[in-house]
């Protein structure tokens, strides 16, 4: 059985020579990830088995090794170790830089080791290997008391993100008794130029309804926002986007994520919200939150209000839409806003058009928990599972809790982030920022989140070659 082991970690090679070490790192990890005695005895002095060079190797090894866990880069320690003061150094250099650090230890048969070491064309000397299965003999007594993270015998070992590092157990739960959960596509950027943008967005919005998403949101900015790309990317209008993709498809939501409070006239967006919601046969989501994009703003000639006002304004938004959406025209008089005739016809065909709040904050959840229908989180599952349990104690109001998330699933999850990664960014850092995995580890994540109380998760594809992958998450969770 395959285990994941959290990115970045430590992994300390135990056993002895011919046990198998160097070919099971070499099959498992990067070479790059792989720091070997060998190796660096050939680099300092005239090959690997030039054993005058060991002093010198050892010496560069420490240095190498001290560097990369300080850097917090993971690092799999490919010698004999069995020298328990080195080991336990490594683990002390590892608990300093809070990574996790495991052992693996290679029992393999000692006639085994005696055989292979045979087929080698440049063999262990046969003393030599009985002094090291002797040591090995003694090590494998001493790992279990030094404190080690976890100590693996030889097996499929992959390291992941530390979001899928315990997912195991929730891919087997949702197996066995699978629970539901909605799934949205948020569009973050429009690539390949503006005469083909129309063909790019219909392809990816029908691509999206026959794999299986329940909803498309899109981001409401009018420039590329810095955590994405240039201002000077191409980026759509998010509401004229919207009602171009209620063209573009038959049944998926659709919706902003979110719309900024202090882009639009208030009255005006319960306008545009309630047409979209008759055009598109009754589909219409209406995302809100703080707006947080000074630049923007500047940009625009907007005043950038401050957060005490801009939680105002939102509040009074809350409060307006619904009536704007509602039958008649009677006033509203909220806190910072006035509007004298809330007239809005045709009014949407659902009955109550969904109003989600974006934002993490206590401040909007309290918001949400009085006026939304649902409310979109950022962050992993013990942080999901502390909001949705603050949001909860707050009221008895039917609000759901969806989850936003940057998600990259694949076969070969560390071929796709070695290829989309940007120039001179950490491998496991992006691999982790955009939870890198496979289609099992994406289940199990989602499942932990879905028991945290989520009921819809909103990802944006890096690449959305993905997303036939993408399309077998979903189905493991249509119940």
């Amino acid at each position: 059985m395959e285990r994941r082991l959290p990115s970045p970690c430590v992994v300390i090679l135990v056993g002895p020579g011919a046990a198998g070490k160097s070919t099971w790192a070499a099959e498992r990890f990067a070479p790059d990830l792989v720091v070997s005695s060998d190796r660096l005895r050939a680099l300092v002095g005239a090959g690997e088995d030039d054993l005058a060079a060991s002093a010198d190797a050892f010496a560069l090894l420490e240095t190498v090794v001290e560097q990369r866990i300080g850097r917090r880069l993971t690092t799999v320690i490919d010698t004999l170790g069995m020298d328990r003061s080195r080991r336990l150094h490594w683990l002390e250099l590892a608990r300093a830089a809070g990574m996790p650090c495991v052992a693996v230890g290679f029992d393999t048969p000692a006639d085994e080791c005696r055989r292979r070491n045979r087929q080698r064309v440049k063999r262990i000397p046969a003393d030599v290997l009985t002094g090291q299965l002797r040591a090995w003999g003694t090590a494998k007594k001493e790992l279990p008391d030094e404190g080690y993270d976890d100590i693996l015998q030889p097996a499929v070992v992959r390291v992941v993100p530390e979001a899928f590092a315990s997912v195991d157990a929730a891919v087997e739960r949702q197996a066995s008794a699978p629970a539901g959960l909605r799934f949205g596509l948020q569009l973050s950027s429009y690539p390949g130029g503006r005469a083909g943008l129309g063909a790019w967005v219909r392809e990816v919005a029908e691509r999206a309804e026959a794999v299986g998403f329940d909803a498309i949101y899109v981001m409401d900015h009018f420039r590329q926002i810095p955590q994405v790309g240039r201002a000077w990317d191409d980026f759509l209008e998010s509401w004229t986007t919207l009602g171009y993709l209620a063209a573009c498809t038959t049944r998926v939501r659709l919706g902003t994520l979110v719309s900024g409070i202090t882009y639009r006239n208030v009255g005006h967006l319960g306008k545009i919200a309630a047409t979209l919601d008759v055009l598109s046969g009754g589909r219409a989501v209406c995302g809100v939150g703080l707006a947080w994009f000074e630049a923007e703003h500047k940009a625009y000639g907007w005043s950038f209000p401050s957060v005490g006002d801009r939680y105002a304004l939102l509040e009074d938004a809350l409060q307006l839409l619904p009536v704007m959406w509602g039958p008649g025209n009677k006033p509203f008089h909220g806190r910072v806003l006035d509007v004298p005739d809330t007239t809005c016809y045709p009014r949407p065909l659902q009955e109550r058009l969904p109003l989600l709040v974006g934002g993490s904050g206590r401040r909007t959840l309290r918001l949400a928990s009085k006026y939304a229908d649902a409310v979109n989180l950022f962050g992993d599952v013990a942080a999901v599972r502390e909001r949705v349990k603050y949001l909860r104690s707050l009221t008895d109001r039917p609000v759901e809790v969806t989850h936003l998330s940057t998600t990259l699933v694949g076969a070969d999850a560390d071929a796709l982030v070695e290829r989309l990664r940007p120039r001179n960014q950490n491998p496991a850092r992006y691999a982790a920022a955009v939870n890198a995995g496979t289609v099992d580890d994406q289940i199990g994540r989602f499942r932990e989140l879905a028991e945290a109380g989520v009921t819809e998760v909103m990802i944006s594809l890096p690449d959305l070659d993905t997303l036939d992958d993408v399309g077998k998450v979903i189905a493991a969770f249509r119940v």
